[in-house]
């Protein structure tokens, strides 16, 4: 799912050492995690449920990705 939250609360890592090239987090309602490209803040978001982002980050911390 793509859209456009104006309102989130929106992050960047700590380990993105504060680099224009990065990617930024929103935690949103109902346990949905909301990833947007931070050179495009007012661009649109992709949106992930939880588990499906716990399974991504998962999968970036062992090297799958």
């Amino acid at each position: 799912m793509n859209t456009y939250l104006p309102e989130a609360n929106w992050f960047k890592s700590s380990y993105s050492g504060g680099q224009t090239d990065c990617v930024e987090v929103a935690w949103l309602p109902e346990g949905i995690v909301g990833l947007r490209d931070s050179k495009d803040p007012s661009g649109p978001a992709l949106l992930f449920s939880g588990n499906d982002w716990a399974a991504f980050t998962a999968a970036v911390s062992s090297g799958v990705f």
